[in-house]
């Protein structure tokens, strides 16, 4: 069964709602500067015209997260996107993918240079239709996963963030860079560039993000270019993150 493109477009919004009420954190006032903060919340959405994807979780460490030490991350998503099926005569197949991450970690922060070392089990589990034989992700596989968060201010006005992620499950990975310069001191805005891969397929992007954007008790980024994929499809891209910390009781 070949699903068309209003139909895949249906899903994916209704993908989204549904992810949005599952994921999106309610989350108490942030803390008084003196207090501990010992906890991240955080949510986001990734759109791109062959897929549509929701995240949600929370970084949790039994000190302050300024401070260097032990961390705990548990991450969950799920979404729909489409490829071109070579085994199929190029046949378009729609999936569904689901995914839980639960991983330990490190936490090592030198002045204004700051990183995230992770390492632990997921869980992931595509659903294809047609059914796609020669797509080794299919199904239910639980795995290993690798993932970095780097971020420095080499200046009080600008900033480096890179990120990096790498899994035993079809080989998916994924890396970004990102360059910001402060505007009026509210945010970070600049170039970033994107690589996302797995299982024979691969996704480039190259945009624009907005970064530590503060609105009361939010954090929020957002990020827009084109993307272009191992299929020779390109598309605009439209990516929204939140994240809140939250103190010790």
């Amino acid at each position: 069964m070949v699903w068309g493109g209003r139909v895949f477009a249906a899903m994916s919004v209704a993908a989204e709602v549904v992810l949005c009420c599952i994921c999106w954190p309610t989350c108490p006032s942030w803390a008084g500067d003196d207090d501990e903060r010992r906890a991240i919340l955080f949510s986001g959405r990734d759109l791109w015209f062959n897929g549509a994807f929701a995240y949600g979780g929370m970084i949790w460490s039994p000190r302050d997260l300024d401070e260097d030490g032990l961390l705990f991350k548990l991450l969950l998503s799920g979404g729909l996107y489409r490829y071109n099926a070579g085994d199929l005569g190029n046949e378009r197949v729609v999936g569904a993918e689901w995914l839980v991450q639960a991983l330990p970690g490190w936490h090592v922060k030198r002045g204004t240079f700051e990183a995230k070392v992770f390492w632990g089990p997921e869980f992931q589990h595509h659903r294809l239709w047609p059914d796609d034989p020669g797509n080794t992700l299919k199904g239910g596989k639980f795995g290993l996963r690798f993932s970095t968060e780097l971020w420095y201010e080499p200046t009080t006005s600008t900033m480096i963030t890179a990120d990096g992620s790498l899994s035993t499950i079809g080989g998916s990975n994924s890396a970004r860079l990102g360059l910001g310069w402060k505007f009026f001191d509210q945010f970070y805005s600049g170039p970033e560039t994107q690589i996302y891969g797995g299982a024979g397929y691969s996704q480039w992007r190259l945009g624009v993000h907005f970064t530590s954007l503060k609105t009361g008790e939010a954090e929020w980024s957002a990020a827009g270019g084109w993307a272009r994929d191992t299929n020779n499809r390109s598309s605009p891209y439209f990516r929204l993150g939140f994240m809140q910390r939250l103190a010790a009781d």
